[in-house]
């Protein structure tokens, strides 16, 4: 598959920056917004594989311009998600790839190049999870949790510049309160992931771009899941808010954060 060729070369460049954080030039994009020499070079080389396969298909990434293409396919990039991780030496980081066709998210994976973790779906086929001990592919089911008090989220805080710390202190104060835990790990794409292999039983976060979640969404839906803004309508690429997690958790996880 185009896309796993892709990740797994962009992955071999972020490899071996990672550990020579201290020595990369970066170039501030906003506060507390970075973004790195690797990440620029990470989406060179993604971009590089997937048009040179498909040469027609349009580009969507976090870097530089995009690419009209076909008007029927599009590639979703996020190169680097999670790099202020990156930057200060954390290992949890994610390269995400998504394809959308006419307006549909058709496949995507999410890569953590720190352990080799390859999270990937196919619409109607399933999300899987590859390691490097696994021999094949496991098939991902969203955690079967049923009441919020036993579950696990996962969130973001939004950057300074987004200007809604009050909305979402709200929110945060209410899922601390009705849930289990509340957890925040700075990789949205990773997040989501996590959604569908069962490690989170929900995700929110405000104000994500759309190569933040294209690959992530797909895992989790084809994982069983529902995804959603907070009101629980559904979630256009770009919006305002994201919501995922199991069926089960979905409505009362939407009542507890929406009506905070």
């Amino acid at each position: 598959m185009v896309m796993v060729r892709a990740a797994f070369a962009a992955a071999r460049s972020l490899k071996r920056d990672f550990g020579e954080v201290e020595h990369l030039q970066f170039t501030e994009k906003g506060p507390g917004d970075f973004v790195s020499n690797a990440d620029i070079y990470a989406q060179k080389v993604i971009r590089e594989h997937l048009l040179r396969a498909r040469p027609d298909y349009g580009f969507l990434g976090e870097e530089g311009q995009p690419a009209t293409g076909n008007g029927t396919h599009r590639w979703i990039v996020d190169p680097l998600d999670g790099t202020t991780n990156f930057m200060h030496g954390l290992p949890h980081f994610a390269i995400s790839i998504a394809l959308e066709h006419q307006g549909e998210i058709a496949a995507g994976l999410v890569l953590n190049p720190a352990t080799d973790e390859l999270f990937w779906a196919e619409k109607g086929a399933g999300a899987f999870l590859e390691t490097p001990s696994s021999i094949r592919s496991r098939r991902l089911r969203v955690a079967g949790r049923r009441t919020l008090q036993n579950a696990l989220i996962a969130t973001g805080i939004p950057y300074p510049a987004k200007g809604r710390h009050d909305e979402y202190l709200r929110t945060l104060q209410s899922a601390m309160a009705g849930t289990s835990g509340v957890r925040r790990f700075g990789a949205a794409a990773l997040d989501l992931a996590f959604v569908a292999a069962a490690r989170f039983d929900g995700f929110w976060e405000l104000d994500l771009s759309p190569w933040d979640v294209a690959a992530g969404i797909l895992l989790v839906k084809e994982a069983g899941g529902a995804v959603s803004d907070l009101a629980g309508a559904p979630y256009q690429l770009g919006g305002p808010s994201i919501l995922a997690s199991n069926f089960e958790l979905h409505e009362p996880l939407s009542k507890l954060l929406s009506n905070a």
